[in-house]
């Protein structure tokens, strides 16, 4: 260290001093030695070249090089190369206002002093989780510490937790539960026993009835179970809807989830699911979607042998049309795609005819509102309610599943809600694509694995899951 610290100062003496920036100011004279010499920024590159081991020794060298380790700014850059940290924002926000678990406390007006140095150490030891988003059809999991999903795979979970009734725990729910699990730790080649486990589950049993809160209640205790008799030692379960807008960094809005077999629009406020107020419930998601384009092939005597070649087009095709009438007067809307197994293909109309099925169900016959009515209908009972805060935080949307990223989707959206609703509420509406693509409610659940204060307040462990008789979880 003292060997590139001296090479880097021979470096900058030799340099003409007329090349320096306005920005580069000189330290005045202090206890740094000849580094007093050096220009505010070259001496934060130095610090930042030694990595922030050799970081945290220089604070007990001088009272000058403490205060330079101590700068956010530097801290930020270690958590953001050293720690897998998406962005410096993505940091704050997390450490802002998830540090405290749930219930997130009210920030309004006030933002706690955050010491970066301090967060990246206790970040550091924090062991991170194994996340499991049981999404929509298919599950990505992966540990909090990487950068991405390590692997994905077919789920039961919706088709189970949504459609059917459930028992007790023993019944066949914890069973199935329990080999779903087992089989995720299987293929990441990890022992149950080493981290704490964030699941990430669809909403369901939407209404704010006592049935529905029982039956919630009973999948809760479901999970756990079949968890904690794997031996993890701990489970953070939170709503898809919720993670969504964590990795959007909102914890207020509206979440919109494109799930596999329905389509779900979830108001969030302060991070709690506002189920008094309603959560709106589309029939369509997106197996019809794809099931829509297959129609529209078949009708042109296009030939596949597998669905899954559908879905490839749809996802590298299709978009949205802005303006469906205009789009439709279009003479060339025409793209191909090298589908894996079936070979190339080429679509026209097709390519925005799909998703229009979205706010027009009629066009696959099907009796439902659009998307943009929903969404609409949500932000009516939004502004109706009320809540004590910020009167515009349901204008913000955030999409999340696989279709969602469909290109144009949230300009569409936001142009709809326009025409939709009077200015006082449509003025300021943002509707915001995918965060991470159709990995958002993965890369949700890993801000809440990787915070300073994992697991404390998000988990709850085996010995306290057998004295409550309702835990703490988000849903």
């Amino acid at each position: 260290m003292s060997m590139l610290l001296r090479k880097v100062l021979e470096m900058l003496l030799r340099r003409d001093p007329t090349t320096c920036s306005d920005q580069q100011v000189l330290f005045p004279r202090g206890d740094l030695g000849e580094l007093d010499q050096l220009p505010t920024d070259i001496l934060f590159q130095i610090l930042r070249l030694l990595g922030p081991k050799e970081v945290a020794k220089l604070s007990v060298i001088c009272k000058s090089l403490r205060f330079f380790v101590s700068d956010n700014r530097l801290w930020l850059h270690f958590l953001q190369t050293h720690q897998s940290d998406p962005s410096w924002d993505s940091v704050f926000f997390a450490e802002t206002n998830l540090t405290f678990g749930y219930p997130l406390p009210s920030l309004v007006g006030q933002r706690p002093q955050l010491s970066f140095k301090h967060i990246y150490g206790e970040r550091a030891q924090v062991p991170g989780a194994i996340i499991i988003d049981g999404g929509s059809g298919y599950c990505k999991f992966g540990w909090s510490k990487y950068a991405c999903p390590s692997g994905r795979s077919a789920t039961f979970l919706v088709r189970s937790t949504t459609y059917l009734e459930f028992g007790n725990i023993e019944s066949p729910m914890y069973t199935r539960l329990r080999h779903f699990f087992a089989t995720i730790y299987n293929r990441m080649q990890v022992k149950p026993n080493k981290q704490p486990v964030i699941v990430s589950i669809p909403i369901c049993h939407y209404e704010d009835t006592e049935s529905a809160r029982a039956s919630r209640r009973q999948l809760k205790d479901a999970i756990c179970a079949s968890l904690f008799d794997l031996n993890v030692p701990a489970v953070c379960a939170v709503n898809q809807a919720t993670l969504a807008l964590y990795a959007a960094k909102r914890t207020s809005g509206i979440a919109v989830n494109i799930g596999f077999q329905v389509t779900s629009v979830v108001p969030i406020f302060n991070g709690k699911v506002m189920r008094k107020i309603g959560v709106e419930v589309v029939g369509l998601g997106a197996l019809k979607v794809t099931g829509f384009l297959k129609e529209k092939m078949q009708q042109n005597n296009l030939n596949f042998q597998s669905l899954y070649t559908v879905r490839a087009l749809k996802e590298n095709l299709c978009y949205v049309a802005l303006d469906y009438e205009a789009e439709l007067l279009k003479q060339n809307t025409q793209a191909s795609f090298q589908a894996e197994v079936d070979g190339w293909f080429t679509l026209s109309k097709e390519r925005f005819q799909t998703a229009e099925v979205l706010f027009k169900p009629h066009l696959a016959g099907m009796q439902a509102m659009g998307l943009h009515q929903a969404i609409a209908l949500c932000m009516e009972h939004c502004h109706s309610a009320e809540l004590p805060g910020d009167n515009d935080w349901y204008k913000t949307v955030v999409l999340s599943g696989g279709t969602a990223c469909l290109p144009g989707l949230a300009e569409r959206l936001e142009k709809e809600l326009h025409a939709l609703l009077p200015p006082y509420m449509s003025n300021g509406i943002r509707v915001m694509p995918p965060p991470y693509g159709a990995d958002t409610q993965w890369f949700g659940a890993k801000m809440i694995g990787n915070l300073s204060t994992f697991p404390g307040p998000w988990c709850v462990e085996k010995k306290n899951f057998r004295q409550k008789p309702r835990l703490s979880l988000i849903w």
